[in-house]
């Protein structure tokens, strides 16, 4: 009786299950997510201008594309190094599941490369079959393969590839919504966890995707034709910052709808969630995600949006507010995924998460597979040009 009344009440308070001391799902299943949303939001921009005819998004149509293709290959990688057997990961496609979200994504990855693969292909055949003609050996071959082994590149030809385009990209816009917004469900369907088993949680997964996928592409578009001493198209910029602003202000609304919803309803884990968000996450989600990533991003969004200002503060404000909206969508994903393990399911403790610099999935890790897509990305370029000829450069 006396050892019961020396414990402590802040162990009392602040127990945690031996099993929940680890975070299981650390920083690959962060960065899974977050080059998958990059993909989606880059598919985006390039399908306003090949669906709904936004012709001033022409200089970047292409690129995004290509953008989106070097993403996408590196897609899955994040899951193959958190595995412990990588090499089981087809088990899931020999042997699906109707009842395996994870056997679905498969499918869904695979049925998204083939279509985003044949929309470059059908737009750059002109290309292609130029440089076929001038090609021998091996590489008329692969220009052979590449483009559907055709030379016609008539009017009446090109006029049906603007249709097949077309309608690649109009399939391909729910194909790429349901890759990214499957993430969300998952996530929303762990009933056992509060702050992820919430229906916002895929809407908030994909709108934050299309943050990140314009603002890398404006991030990208305002560095390539800077270093490569280029004239950026602002009408094209301007559109994109538009755009761009439009969906941030939604996503952050349904951010923050779905913590007030919570505080609103207060259900009976939200002492749980309050203290998680008030708690190990305070300066992570409150001061980084919300106030830096978000707050400040808002107003710069403000006041290049609403505000006439020269092109050169134009250009440097949207530079720096894409890079602050890369690193917003970025912490909602820690927030989401290693902030929701950080709860114990006793529901009266929290663990912690430091990441390590050499683990398999630190820190060093992280840097090496977001530099591989940028290495594609610069190979694709010497394959297919990112700028039309005719494009203002």
């Amino acid at each position: 009786m006396d050892a019961i009344q020396h414990i402590s009440p802040y162990l009392i308070s602040n127990y945690v299950f031996p099993n929940d001391i680890h975070v299981h799902w650390s920083m690959m299943i962060v960065l899974y997510p977050y080059i998958t949303g990059l993909v989606d939001g880059a598919f985006i921009v390039a399908a306003l201008y090949y669906v709904f005819g936004v012709e001033k998004l022409k200089p970047v149509a292409r690129f995004s594309l290509i953008f989106a293709l070097a993403f996408l290959c590196c897609a899955t990688l994040p899951l193959l190094l958190h595995l412990g057997r990588p090499e089981r990961n087809l088990n899931m496609m020999i042997t699906p599941s109707p009842h395996s979200a994870m056997a679905g994504f498969g499918y869904i990855y695979g049925i998204s490369m083939g279509v985003l693969v044949l929309i470059i292909l059908f737009i750059y055949r002109p290309f292609l079959v130029e440089q076929r003609l001038k090609s021998k050996g091996v590489m008329e071959i692969l220009y052979r393969l590449l483009t559907f082994d055709s030379t016609n590149v008539s009017e009446k030809s090109l006029n049906m590839d603007k249709k097949i385009i077309k309608f690649l990209v109009a399939i391909g816009i729910p194909i790429a919504c349901v890759l990214h917004g499957y993430v969300g469900f998952i996530f929303g369907g762990v009933k056992a966890n509060p702050t992820w088993s919430t229906p916002l949680m895929p809407v908030i997964f994909l709108f934050s995707a299309c943050v990140s996928g314009m603002s890398a592409i404006i991030f990208a578009y305002i560095i390539t034709k800077t270093f490569t001493k280029q004239k950026i198209d602002m009408d094209c910029l301007k559109i994109l910052v538009n755009t761009l602003a439009g969906f941030f202000i939604l996503a952050f609304c349904f951010e923050m709808l779905e913590v007030f919803s919570h505080t609103y309803l207060r259900s009976g884990y939200h002492h749980m969630v309050e203290g998680l968000l008030n708690g190990p996450l305070r300066d992570s989600f409150w001061k980084y995600q919300v106030l830096y990533f978000s707050v400040v991003p808002l107003f710069l969004l403000g006041f290049i949006c609403l505000l006439p200002i020269k092109q050169w503060l134009y250009k440097f404000t949207a530079f720096i507010t894409s890079f602050l909206l890369l690193l917003q969508v970025l912490f909602m994903r820690w927030n989401v995924i290693i902030g929701g393990q950080l709860m114990s399911k006793s529901a009266r403790g929290y663990t912690e998460f430091h990441p390590e610099w050499f683990d398999k999935e630190g820190i060093v890790a992280v840097i090496i597979v977001m530099a591989i897509p940028f290495i594609i990305l610069f190979v694709l370029g010497r394959i297919f040009p990112f700028w039309e000829k005719d494009s203002v450069n």
